[in-house]
């Protein structure tokens, strides 16, 4: 074995770099603020390690991006634990970076002979946010994608080229497929390329130039190894186990539901490192963005690139400390108030709540037996009546109607309610309820339409209130087989139990007892009937014809009152209505019902 490490030593010199590496002097012995570069250096090596192992899985498409992270997430082995331990480590950079920036700063290791590599420490600070920016695009889900179309849009403001310059980051007019290799190839290639040129450099130069202790020395110089080895090999392990609790806690990096340019996301926002710079672009509306978005970054990028000629005078010195600290408080208090503003908005924390939802559920639809379709992981959502259900009733329904008093979504609509509330539509509760003398002419059933003084409220008020015992027998046996032809699944198990009760019910309901069939149709029965065809009431294919057609004879023909013929006016697609109606419904997919169990 000497014989063999002999000859390496021989053809390559290792036991020279490796000595200089290690015993270089520490002016002043070994020191716990000199451990940043150390970590630094740690978490970008891990980076690299974790993405290059990432890589092997990834496929940047936009119909295979979402779904190839999704794989790494849920079905490969370890992948939560290595997709989070490189989302992490980037945030840990970041942090790093700054303190870092800081140690430097205060210890005056900016200055002379040191500015070229105060310079280049500058260009890897740039260097490691153009590769967070760059990466936050990669899964293309929602969050990633409208983030970056936002920050992607700041380089149109730019003067003269801004058009050209954001046509070429973005790969042409849209952003899709070009945008997403575009990033990719700089997040994977080129930045990381120059990230490792730039270590190179800086180290070299920190090596020429060697530490610059903080004055006045307490302690007599001594080499790096062991003592500043081991201080830098502790604080690595510290910053690891920060990094794994992070993971641990939320079970890896999160991931959003995909990417959808037709579906707008208003909770948008930058990682929590870019929220100042989201801030401040509050501050210069209209025309004068460019301001806040180029002007003013790039002047504090120029005074901390100047604090090497700045920092000559002890006065000089100071500034420069002081500029530092009054700038990270500047960032630090507009990263504040971009949190506490969202806190105080009801619609962008809606907004959350309802991304939150919808990445959970995609999960669910991956998971289902027929897995992701060949047209990618967003046809999922867009054919799922549980996520767009409510989202179209919101746009169609919700200006008369609610949805157990919302909008489908949480959401409070600015008109007033002037239709029923359809929570529970067609179920034996909300017939119950409709029957009910007391609540049929409220604002939960017709107290807002023009039927409010109509025959229905009329007999309900007037003669089921008069009904006698028998006959409110008989009421609730036709209620539950009204309520039978919808088959609703949420019903199943009780309609399986009551078949004998729903056969009576339909006896009563086509018969003259109850007197039903006098203003209604039900199963041939009913001829002169002017009301709507109870036959099917409230099923998949009866509700989807209401929707389409209100005015149509088998409903309230000219009697109509206000609601729009979304199907026959072509004002929505019929997947749009069958969506909305299988939500009103209750018809979505779960993994429960799917294994026959309870809805």
């Amino acid at each position: 074995m000497k014989a063999l490490l002999d000859w390496l030593d021989h053809r390559t010199g290792g036991k020279k770099l490796l000595h200089e590496a290690l015993f270089e002097n520490v002016p002043g012995g070994a020191r716990w603020r000199y451990v940043w570069g150390s970590t630094l250096t740690f978490c970008f090596s891990l980076q690299v390690i974790t993405g290059l192992f990432l890589w092997l899985a990834y496929s940047p498409g936009s119909q295979t991006a979402w779904e190839s992270v999704y794989f790494i997430q849920h079905e490969m082995w370890g992948g939560w634990f290595l997709r989070g331990l490189h989302h992490f480590t980037a945030h840990a950079m970041t942090v790093l970076l700054v303190l870092h920036l800081m140690q430097v700063v205060i210890d005056g290791a900016y200055k002379a002979p040191r500015e070229m590599n105060f310079w280049s420490g500058l260009v890897l600070l740039l260097l490691v946010l153009a590769l967070s920016l760059t990466g936050y695009l990669l899964p293309w889900d929602q969050k990633g994608f409208w983030a970056t179309r936002v920050a992607t849009s700041i380089a149109a403001i730019t003067p003269v080229i801004g058009p050209a310059l954001q046509k070429l980051v973005v790969g042409g007019s849209e952003y899709g497929h070009h945008t997403l290799t575009r990033f990719f190839a700089l997040h994977a290639g080129v930045i990381p390329g120059a990230i490792i040129a730039c270590i190179v450099a800086h180290i070299y130069l920190f090596r020429r130039h060697g530490l610059t202790p903080k004055e006045p020395r307490k302690n007599p110089d001594a080499a790096f190894w062991p003592d500043q080895v081991f201080r830098d090999a502790v604080a690595c392990l510290a910053v690891l186990v920060v990094i794994l609790f992070f993971i641990v806690r939320y079970h890896g990096a999160d991931l959003g539901a995909p990417a959808d340019p037709a579906e707008q996301f208003p909770a948008a926002r930058p990682e929590w490192y870019f929220l100042f710079l989201f801030q401040l672009l509050k501050y210069f509306p209209g025309g004068t963005e460019i301001i806040g978005a180029m002007i003013i970054p790039t002047l504090l990028m120029l005074v901390l690139a100047a604090m090497p000629f700045v920092g000559r005078w002890q006065l000089g010195h100071r500034f420069n400390v002081g500029f530092l600290w009054v700038l990270l408080g500047g960032i630090g208090w507009l990263t504040y108030l971009a949190v506490n503003e969202d806190r105080q908005r009801p619609e962008y924390l809606l907004a959350v709540q309802t991304a939150d939802r919808d990445a959970a559920r995609v999960i669910v639809l991956a998971q289902s037996p027929t897995g992701i379709p060949a047209t990618g992981a967003v046809t999922l959502l867009r054919q799922d009546a549980w996520t767009q259900g409510p989202k179209i009733f919101g746009q169609i329904c919700s200006t008369c109607h609610r949805f157990d008093g919302h909008n489908g979504s949480g959401g409070q609509p600015k008109d007033p309610i002037s239709a029923s509330d359809l929570k529970g539509f067609a179920s034996r509760e909300w017939l119950a309820g409709l029957l009910d003398p007391e609540r049929i002419a409220g604002p939960h059933y017709f107290g807002g339409t023009k039927f409010k003084e109509g025959k229905m409220v009329k007999f309900v008020q007037e003669e089921v209130t008069g009904f006698s015992a028998p006959q409110k027998a008989d009421l609730q046996k036709a209620i539950v087989a009204l309520s039978a032809e919808a088959a609703l699944t949420a019903q199943r198990h009780l309609d399986q139990r009551d078949a004998v009760i729903i056969a009576e019910g339909r006896k009563l309901l086509g018969g003259e007892a109850l007197g039903c069939v006098e203003c209604h149709k039900f199963h041939g029965a009913g001829e002169d009937a002017t009301g709507p065809d109870l036959t099917g009431f409230g099923s998949r294919e009866w509700l989807i014809a209401l929707i389409s057609d209100p005015a149509e004879e088998r409903f309230f023909g000219k009697r109509n009152d206000r609601m729009p013929a979304f199907g026959a006016a072509k004002m929505r697609t019929a997947l749009e209505i069958s969506l909305v109606a299988d939500w009103l419904r209750g018809d979505w997919y779960e993994p429960t019902r799917a294994k026959g169990g309870a809805p």
